[in-house]
């Protein structure tokens, strides 16, 4: 088939079903695995050139709705009667379960099995060890400085906390999005900060910015030096690749529980 992914995320879904090389077309942020940079481009996410994806002849476009926004590509590709389907997804379920979706679509529906399968099994390989924490610490994640916007309930980086032996603090509030202000996170006063902010480089994060927020010196997590600049693509994107983070963040966390 020939498929265009609009979306990073659906870029490493196609990845890890290993099916990559039906790609003949990405949006500008997808950038892993390393050979679907020598694609052609078809836009950003959010305003996707859809003359360009219809240049590409597909047989299939990848389409998200996972960021406010997207919606305006989806009409698009309706008015240029391209064939697509639509990942949306907000929990590590619902990344299993669009890997069998996508399987269907491209006619791998056992391969997309086997997969989804292989990432539920390495999640419960998380799961039993965190079961075993006793103190399990706060984790504030930050997605947006300014207005903040963190992960609620219903969000992948929620049950990542969990997995990794911690729990995240805005777990509270029953939106995948919530936007809230520094006083509230002073308030909930996090053991440790997570920065990633949604399509910025870890380099181009800069925590001390934290202390210029009122109050926040006095943070457990900057009293004790637990600021975490993180990266994005392993922690914003709703794809397999979350594995990488949540290994990453649980020997950050518990290194002597998830060292071996």
């Amino acid at each position: 088939m020939r498929i265009v992914s609009i979306c990073p995320s659906n870029t490493e879904l196609l990845a890890y079903l290993e099916e990559e090389g039906q790609l003949v077309g990405v949006d500008d942020y997808s950038d892993w695995p390393e050979r679907v940079n020598r694609l052609p481009r078809v836009g950003p996410d959010l305003s996707i050139d859809v003359a360009k994806v219809a240049q590409l002849q597909p047989d299939l476009v990848l389409a998200s709705l996972s960021v406010p926004g997207m919606e305006h590509n989806i009409s698009q590709l309706d008015d240029a009667a391209l064939p697509y389907i639509i990942l949306d997804p907000d929990s590590l379920e619902d990344i299993a379960n669009d890997l069998r979706t996508l399987g269907e679509a491209i006619g791998l529906r056992e391969k997309a099995d086997e997969k989804a399968d292989q990432f539920l099994a390495e999640l419960q390989f998380y799961r039993e060890r965190a079961s075993t924490v006793s103190s399990p610490p706060s984790l504030y994640w930050e997605w947006w400085p300014k207005p903040i916007f963190t992960p609620g309930r219903p969000n992948w980086l929620t049950e990542i906390s969990t997995l990794a032996g911690g729990w995240n603090i805005f777990s509270t509030e029953d939106k995948a999005s919530v936007q809230t202000d520094w006083d509230d996170v002073l308030e909930r006063n996090p053991e440790h900060i997570c920065m990633v902010w949604v399509g910025v480089q870890e380099n181009k994060m800069n925590p001390d910015l934290l202390l210029k927020r009122p109050g926040w010196r006095e943070m457990e997590a900057m009293q004790k030096n637990r600021v975490h600049v993180l990266e994005e693509s392993l922690y914003c994107r709703p794809s397999p690749r979350l594995l990488e983070g949540l290994d990453k963040l649980a020997r950050l966390l518990h290194p002597d529980l998830f060292a071996g």
